[in-house]
This record gives structure tokens, C-alpha cells and sequence, in this order.
């Protein structure tokens, strides 16, 4: 083992020491994200996500987003989203294993203005009410320093009129305004951009959340319920988004020229990122604000993505959500040791009960000899034996090798709490000739064991440029099969830069497809990537561990694949938010359809005009209704086709109608499922098609 790793494992084994020595927990009433309880009731200070990666076109700096606030609607006025008020929104930064706490914070404070009270409009006449402001204060060893006084928060994109119009409104467009909320920081070069955005996560969130139901299929007929769904997909959120020289956030002022290599040890930093609030709020019998008074109150927190969404149970959530990476709860860590997911990737627990999860089976034989099912022993065996001598997994039995019955402590607990180091066994597989516990070739290295959940990024791996032929939003997963596939990288154990090593869990891109990445990790794919195969590698067979079940795991996907919109060249690299004046019709299908009431049942007079409404219910089994509206006497037909365009069905041939509304029943139970089309004529004039939807 080299010096630089023996150091960085002592360096591990006695921080943890210390901090289990000083650990006493501090809770408030409070969580986080929106996935815990009590955050539901205080969506403006909801962290929603958070990416820390290496600029793509200024790679001297690192950017930085929190994002706050789920699933805006663009078109909610006339109060739009955005921050609140007497809430302290930070970025916390890590960056030596030496200092206890944070290294860096970026508090941000929001104050509101209405130019013009007299008005209910968000905007009009060139003025807008609840104008946002911000103060930005940089916390380091030294104190706080206010960096930015009077930053000013991107309006909401409400609409032309609104953005555009220079007679009703702010007589500008919508990039001017980004651009105008986008700021540079002289004193420091680094820049801030505070506003609206796209929300740039995806995700099937109907899907995973009807008990792992995953549709993989994505992109095809949106009618069809097993097509996935990216459910944030037109949704808006608030972005807060920092770029920062490199040689800032390194402990000790170098820059990225500076490194000993790509992956070098003191360039990794942990960020996590923060909402609080004070402890005590008094409201007013007589509608004056409130006011706030007492300590602050951390409310929500979010470091590694889904980590509360899906790793931590709901008992323990707000619990967890308050406490901060320095005081986390050692119970906490069995959920990482035996995660519930495991459960549900295992034939012989619950893998039958959730078929969305059946391409994913976790290692019971690995090798013949290693169990990583829940409650198993995975690798515990081996601890204290001369088959780990020099390894991680001996300088630190008792951290990864805590006891028997937790066997994803040697994977998924440490890349959620100290980042991976570049130390054997935390190598591919590559060139330890089928002994996972040999040297191999290096594709990580974000250890940084001060805290606990963080995104850990080590600043000195080059970012992949995105329009790279080998870029992937498989992050680091898809580096690991190039290096132990590709020709280019697996011929030799030497650190190289091989694409997407910048890539989630090393940091998070805005295109990693972090929830792929984390069920696929959860299913052993780390583990086999280090050697440790799946149960059908047969070496006797093949030396290939190309098998059919890691094939399975690798073609794994959980439906969406990519945001709804494209992100940008440039810092803050976000899609502009969606625009509320455009927001139904850009994300809803063209035909919305009707509720199936008739005119007269309105009370309206006849429209005149030739009318063929949306059928429903739609989509139907077996039957539906069709309704139409005849203006003036005339031959009527009404026709039914399948997908290719053949007639299957004629619900009227050529009828004379007086002018009336009429309804018409489609029985279709002879006929499959699928999509299909109706379409009325009107003496000899075709109206365009409508889509009905059969489904049995």
C-alpha cells in the first residue's frame, strides 16, 4: 500500500475515533425534502436537490446548486414561488479531514419588496411585487463576510405580456433577466445566479412510488400506462447556483494544476446544503406578518440524492432531516448495511412481490463464497485473515466489517458516508487477475471522511466534456465499463482519466441519472465492477464476467433518461423555467379533451359550427361515447380507424342530421387493445381525427 493511502486510512480510522468521542446529537422539530413529513408543511425552505460538479467550460472552477421548493407550477399566480423570508438558505462545504465541521458556508438571506401594492398582477406596468432580494455572506475560519448586499432573484417567467410587453411590462425577455441575475463576485471571481428554473431532475416518480412499480420504457405512446413518465417534467423550482475557483475550495488555496493526479486526495470536498428557520413564529390577529424571534432551526438538509427518499425509513426521517452530516445517528447507518430496497432485489426475501425490480438481483454466491442478501455476512468472514492484509478492509475492519448481518457495509455505507478511496479493494477489476482483493486499476477516489451524507467530488478528475461521444449519464458506473471493457483503458492498472469519472458518485452532473445509478448500485453493481461478480460467472466457462445477470443489472433503467428540457452551455448551465402563460399547452397532450357535458346541459346556445368532442371516458373498456355537434342540416358519417389507418368500425354512414348535439356508444369489445381514431364528416368535409384509447 502506498504512503499516500496508508496515511489517508489512519487519517480515517482516527477522525472517526474522535468524532464518536464528541458526538452528542441536537434535534429540533424539523426535516427535510420533501419526502419527510414535517417539510411538506414548509415547502419554501424544501431543499429539492443538490449537484456539485466541474464546470464544463471553465474547468478552473467548480459549480454548485441547491435547489429549493417542489413542483412549482409555472402558471400558479398571481402569488408565484419564491424564497422566503426569515429562512437561512446555505451551501456547506468540507474540504479537510483535519477541522471538525464545515470549511466554507454561502448564507443566503431573502428580503421581498412590492413596487406597487396596488395591484394583484406579479407584474405590470414596468414594476413587480414581491420582488426578491438577497444578501450573500461567505462564512470561513475568519467570519462572515457579506460578499453580495443587494443581489437581486430572477423574476418568475409569467408570461409574454409580463416579460415582454414594454407598455404593460418589463419591456425586456426572459435571458436578459437571467443574465441580469447572474452575477460575478469581483473581490473573489466567483459568480451567483439566484431565480427560477426548470426543474432538471427526472424521474418516473408514479412509477417507483406505486411499490417499485418501474416502467422502463420511455418516449413511446403516451397513452399507454406502462410508457414511463418524468412526472417533474414541466415543473419549475429556485435554484441557487455558486461557480467558485477551484483553488478556493481546496483547503489549502491550490489550484487544479497543482495535483499530484486526477485523483488526488486533497482536492476531494463535501457539500451539503441547508434551509433553517428561527425557533419561534407569532402570527397577528391583524394580517401584519408574522414575526420570528429564538435560535435558528434547521428544517431541511440534503447531501447524496434520495438518501432520505428511499434509504431512510419513514419513522426516522424528520429525525435524520435535522440533524446535520456531523451528528447523524449511528442506528441510522443499519439502513444503509441492509437498505429495504436489497429486499425487494432478492428472490428468496421479496424479489417476487416487485417485478419492476426483476432485472436487479443482488449477489447471494459471489465467487462461490460471498452472501451481500440482507441479513447475510457478505464479506465479514474474512475479517482479520491474511487474505486482507493491506487492505482498506484490514486497516478498517471495524468500519467496513462492523459484524455479521451487514453486508452492504463495504459498499453502500461508505459511499454515502466517507466517499471511496482509492485503495485496494476499491479498484476495477482490471488487472487483478480474478482476485478482488489484488491491486487494480484506480476510477476513484472521494474520500473525505469528515461527516457523514455528502456529495463527495474530487475536483482534480477532468470533467467529460458533454458533447464527448463517451458521455453518460451513467456517471461513474459507466466509467467502470470502460475501464473494464473498453480496449483504451483496460489494458494497464496506471491512473488514467477514463470519460465520466466526473460523474455521480463522484460529485453529481445535471444529467447523472442518479436514481438508475443508486438502484443499480444497491443491486451489487459496485460490487462487481471491484470483482466481487454476480452469482452466473462461471471461470470455468468463461473468463468473461460479462454475464447474463450483470448484462441485466447494466441494462436496467427506471423509464426517463434525460431532463424534459435541454441544459445550457453556460454557467448556471439550468433550462430557463417553464412559462406559465405557455405552461398547458407545451406539456398536455394536443386533444385535452372535454368533461362530456353537453351544451344545452350548459344553459349555451348552439354554437355555429361542426363540432366532434373528445370521447370518454378515454381511454375506455369496452365502450365509450362520442359526441358531436351538427350547426346546420347536413350527411353525416362517423368512422372509426385503426393505427394503420383501416377502417374498423362505422358508428353512422352517411345520415341526415338536423342541427343538434348528438351522442353516439362505441362498443369495442371485439376489439384488442390499442389505439385508435374517429373521425367525422360533414357533407363530404372530413374534420381532423380524434385518438381513443382502448385498453382491456
Amino acid at each position: 500500500m502506498s504512503k499516500r493511502a496508508s496515511f489517508a486510512l489512519a487519517s480515517l480510522f482516527a477522525f472517526l475515533a474522535l468524532g464518536y468521542a464528541l458526538w452528542q446529537p441536537t434535534l429540533g422539530d424539523a426535516s427535510s425534502h420533501r419526502e419527510s413529513p414535517l417539510i411538506l408543511e414548509d415547502p419554501l425552505a424544501d431543499n429539492t436537490d443538490l449537484y456539485a460538479f466541474r464546470s464544463p467550460d471553465n474547468p478552473e472552477t467548480v459549480t454548485i446548486i441547491a435547489n429549493y421548493i417542489p413542483f412549482e407550477l409555472p402558471s400558479g399566480g398571481p402569488n408565484y414561488h419564491s424564497f422566503g423570508e426569515n429562512i437561512r438558505y446555505e451551501i456547506h462545504v468540507d474540504n479537510n479531514v483535519e477541522t471538525p465541521g464545515d470549511d466554507i458556508v454561502y448564507r443566503f438571506t431573502f428580503r421581498q419588496e412590492n413596487e406597487d401594492p396596488t395591484t394583484f398582477f406579479n407584474i405590470r406596468l414596468g414594476q413587480q411585487n414581491l420582488k426578491t432580494l438577497y444578501t450573500l455572506e461567505k462564512i470561513t475560519a475568519d467570519g462572515a463576510l457579506v460578499i453580495e448586499e443587494n443581489g437581486v432573484v430572477a423574476p418568475n417567467n409569467i408570461g409574454p405580456r409580463s416579460i415582454e410587453d414594454a407598455t404593460v411590462g418589463l419591456g425586456t425577455t426572459y435571458d436578459a433577466l437571467r443574465e441580469a441575475a447572474t452575477i460575478s463576485i469581483a473581490s473573489s471571481d466567483e459568480r451567483v445566479f439566484v431565480g427560477p428554473v426548470d426543474d432538471p431532475f427526472f424521474v418516473d416518480l408514479g412509477g417507483i412510488f406505486d411499490l417499485g412499480n418501474v416502467r422502463m420504457t420511455y418516449g413511446e405512446d403516451p397513452a399507454d400506462p406502462t410508457n414511463a413518465r418524468d412526472e417533474v417534467a414541466g415543473f419549475n423550482t429556485h435554484a441557487i447556483a455558486l461557480q467558485i475557483p477551484i483553488s478556493t475550495l481546496q483547503k489549502d488555496g491550490k489550484s487544479v494544476d497543482e495535483a499530484e493526479n486526477i485523483l488526488d486526495s486533497d482536492f476531494v470536498i463535501g457539500v451539503w446544503a441547508s434551509a433553517s428557520r428561527p425557533q419561534m413564529r407569532m402570527l397577528s390577529h391583524d394580517g401584519e406578518k408574522p414575526t420570528y424571534s429564538g435560535d435558528w432551526i434547521q428544517v431541511s438538509r440534503l447531501g447524496m440524492p434520495l438518501t432520505n427518499e428511499v434509504v431512510i425509513p419513514i419513522g426516522d426521517k424528520d429525525e435524520w432531516n435535522a440533524r446535520t452530516p456531523y451528528n447523524e445517528n449511528p442506528e441510522h447507518y443499519e439502513y444503509f448495511y441492509n437498505p429495504e430496497l436489497g429486499l425487494y432485489m432478492d428472490d428468496d426475501l421479496f424479489g417476487g412481490a416487485v417485478p419492476g425490480f426483476s432485472n436487479l438481483r443482488i449477489q447471494r454466491n459471489s465467487l462461490g463464497s460471498f452472501d451481500f442478501g440482507n441479513g447475510q455476512d457478505g464479506l465479514f468472514g474474512l475479517k482479520g485473515s491474511d487474505a486482507v492484509a493491506g487492505t482498506a478492509l484490514d486497516a478498517f475492519g471495524d468500519l467496513l466489517l462492523p459484524a455479521a448481518g451487514k453486508p452492504r457495509s463495504v459498499d453502500l455505507w461508505p459511499a454515502f458516508h466517507t466517499g471511496v478511496p482509492n485503495v485496494v479493494p476499491y479498484q476495477l477489476a482490471t488487472g487483478k487477475e480474478g482476485n478482488p482483493l489484488a491491486e487494480g486499476k484506480p476510477f476513484v477516489n472521494n474520500f473525505l471522511p469528515n461527516g457523514g451524507d455528502m456529495l463527495r467530488l474530487n475536483m482534480a478528475v477532468p470533467p467529460t466534456p458533454r458533447d464527448d461521444p463517451d458521455f453518460n449519464s451513467l456517471g461513474l458506473l459507466q466509467a467502470a465499463v470502460l475501464g473494464l471493457t473498453d480496449a483504451r483503458f483496460n489494458g494497464s492498472t496506471d491512473i488514467e482519466f477514463i470519460p465520466n469519472m466526473d460523474g455521480f458518485p463522484n460529485g453529481r452532473r445535471l444529467e447523472d441519472d442518479v436514481t438508475r445509478i443508486e438502484l443499480q448500485a444497491v443491486s451489487g453493481v459496485v460490487l462487481a465492477a471491484i470483482g466481487l461478480w454476480y452469482d452466473d460467472f462461471d471461470p470455468a466457462a468463461s473468463a468473461s464476467p460479462v454475464t447474463d445477470d450483470l448484462v441485466s443489472v447494466l441494462t436496467f433503467n427506471a423509464g426517463p433518461v434525460q431532463n424534459d428540457l435541454e441544459f445550457t452551455d453556460s454557467f448556471p448551465y439550468l433550462a430557463n423555467p417553464h412559462n406559465g402563460f405557455s405552461y398547458v399547452r407545451d406539456v398536455t397532450a394536443d386533444e385535452p379533451g372535454t368533461m362530456g357535458t353537453s351544451i344545452e346541459g350548459l344553459g349555451l346556445a348552439v354554437p355555429d359550427a361542426f363540432i366532434i368532442d373528445q370521447n370518454y371516458p378515454n381511454p375506455f373498456n369496452p365502450s365509450t361515447t362520442i359526441s358531436y355537434h351538427v350547426a346546420r342540416d347536413g350527411i353525416v358519417s362517423l368512422a372509426v380507424y385503426d393505427i394503420q389507418g383501416r377502417l374498423v368500425d362505422r358508428l353512422v354512414s352517411d345520415s341526415r342530421r338536423a342541427p343538434g348535439t348528438y351522442e353516439v356508444n362505441w362498443d369495442a369489445a371485439n376489439m384488442p387493445s390499442g389505439t385508435y381514431f374517429y373521425q367525422l364528416t360533414v357533407n363530404g368535409n372530413a374534420l381532423p381525427a380524434k385518438k381513443a384509447v382502448l385498453l382491456k
